[in-house]
């Protein structure tokens, strides 16, 4: 009787955890009772993709962006990184809340194409013209790779800010890898194995309470004294906390997390430059001391790639684009005229 009830104990056990990795289904938002959901276009495949425009009236922009917002933001991000220069410089830019974000349709198999792709679309759609650039943030940068890869025809320049690295790009050598990776927290350590090597698991692991998940999260992770001084500026109703997690924090963040660390879909090392004219450039900007992103990771990156312009902040964090207006108008200024 003993042995019959242990066992029935751990089938239920068992049962138990396994209908825990399963994640809800997404809570998809409606549109009819929302007016300010103008600003939304149907993609091709039906879903929605809900956007906001800033800076100067389209008509009269001499530069035309579409911005990429970050892990755990929305389209209302782009207003942080706006300046001054924007308005110097007649720029109109437009963010949106990518797919399981806010209010836009999620998609079940999210990737670094399908983002790419949702971009071109989003510009043809709202008549950016030929060619645009883009513009990303921490994972939204990394994002930016997905972009020169697919659709590098149609952009006029990039930026990447603090992107976020997939330490299994097979690029990167193998020691320097694992450095970095040790200089992460030991909780995270374990959280990006999880999303990498059994990303079934993701929803269980970030769910779950018998130990800590990833710090990205739980509001845990590493800042730099130019962060915390940044973030002390900042309040909920700015990064609309509750608006980006409305369709369940799988669809946001887990499938965010699978994609950037996941099965690795492309190496950005082995990438051509996708602008061997001039016609064309590409910037990245890091902070030295960034918590979150390897900054010896990036450097090995832009040695790599030679052509990328690459800007280090000495005494910046992970959300520089956040602060400063100065370094806000040299990121616009640099990337729409080559010039800081």
């Amino acid at each position: 009787m003993i042995k019959k009830a242990f066992v029935a104990s751990f089938l239920v056990l068992l049962a138990l955890v396994f209908k825990a990795t399963f994640p809800p289904s997404p809570k998809i938002c409606s549109f009819s009772s929302d007016p300010s959901l103008t600003s939304r276009i149907k993609l091709k495949d039906g879903r929605n993709l809900v956007y906001k425009e800033y800076g100067v009236p389209k008509k009269l922009a001499n530069y035309k962006v579409v911005y990429i917002h970050s892990f755990g933001t929305s389209k209302f991000e782009a207003a942080l990184i706006s300046s001054q220069a924007i308005e110097e410089l007649g720029v109109y830019f437009v963010s949106f809340d990518r797919p399981g974000y806010g209010k836009s349709d999620p998609h079940p198999k999210k990737t670094f194409k399908t983002l790419a792709l949702d971009v071109e679309e989003l510009a043809d759609q709202l008549e950016l013209g030929t060619k645009f650039y883009v513009m990303g943030f921490s994972l939204g940068g990394q994002l930016v790779w997905g972009c020169l890869k697919y659709i590098p025809e149609r952009l006029a320049g990039a930026a990447l800010l603090a992107p976020v690295i997939n330490f299994w790009w097979p690029g990167f050598p193998a020691n320097l890898t694992k450095q970095a990776f040790d200089e992460q927290l030991v909780r995270d350590q374990w959280a990006y194995r999880v999303i990498h090597y059994a990303p079934w698991l993701v929803y269980w692991w970030n769910t779950q309470k018998w130990f800590p998940g990833l710090s990205v999260i739980t509001g845990e992770f590493k800042l730099s004294q130019h962060d915390l001084q940044i973030a002390s500026s900042l309040d909920e109703m700015q990064l609309q906390e509750a608006y980006v997690v409305q369709q369940g924090e799988f669809e946001s963040l887990h499938r965010d997390l699978i994609a950037g660390f996941g099965k690795v879909e492309f190496d950005p090392m082995d990438m051509k430059n996708p602008f061997p004219n001039d016609e064309g450039s590409v910037h990245l900007w890091h902070g030295a001391e960034d918590g979150i992103v390897s900054v010896k990771l990036q450097r090995f990156i832009v040695k790599k790639l030679r052509w990328i312009n690459y800007h280090e902040l000495s005494d910046a964090g992970h959300i520089f684009p956040y602060g400063d207006d100065s370094v806000k108008d040299a990121i616009w200024k640099t990337l729409l005229t080559g010039k800081i």
